[in-house]
């Protein structure tokens, strides 16, 4: 069952499908599933990638508040961080064994990742934030990550 505050916060929601699209631009990018990316190292980390960003969409819908979903929104930010890494390094001193894309800047649907990792790394910590300045205990029954999903910020009282 989807928790319901899932489905009410645009931030979480937004996320879900962010880390989404970050799953299905690197199927497309690695010719498809199973795909094949050299070296054997790459084609490994487009699979985790895949992997982390499916669970990250599901757990972002089923996980309620506290250090669960502190946890949750810490995978987001890594399935956003981790691909604007390869893409750098890929991009500019290059990757051991791996050259192929050394240089290209432009390529359309590695910007198109860089966006869309931009935003939801943004998001993501944004609502780790949100969630750091929300006491562990709110006073109105809504969680930490409830408001972190929010955007909102909770000054003390």
């Amino acid at each position: 069952m989807i928790a319901r505050s899932a489905a009410a916060h645009p931030a979480r929601v937004a996320a879900v499908l962010l880390s989404l699209a970050v799953a299905w631009i690197h199927v497309q990018d690695q010719g498809g599933f199973p795909g094949e990316k050299s070296p054997h190292y790459v084609g490994v980390g487009y699979y985790l990638l895949e992997a982390a960003a499916v669970l990250g969409a599901v757990l972002l819908l089923v996980a309620r508040k506290g250090s669960a979903g502190r946890a949750v929104w810490l995978l987001t930010a890594g399935v956003a961080l981790g691909p604007l890494l390869g893409y750098v390094l890929s991009r500019g001193p290059g990757l051991p064994g791996y050259s192929d894309d050394k240089g290209n800047w432009t390529e359309p649907i590695g910007v198109a990742s860089l966006v869309v990792e931009v935003v939801l790394l943004a998001i993501a910590v944004g609502a780790l934030v949100a969630d750091s300045r929300v006491p562990a205990s709110g006073g109105d029954g809504e969680s930490a990550t409830e408001s972190a999903d929010a955007g909102t910020s909770v000054s003390p009282r």
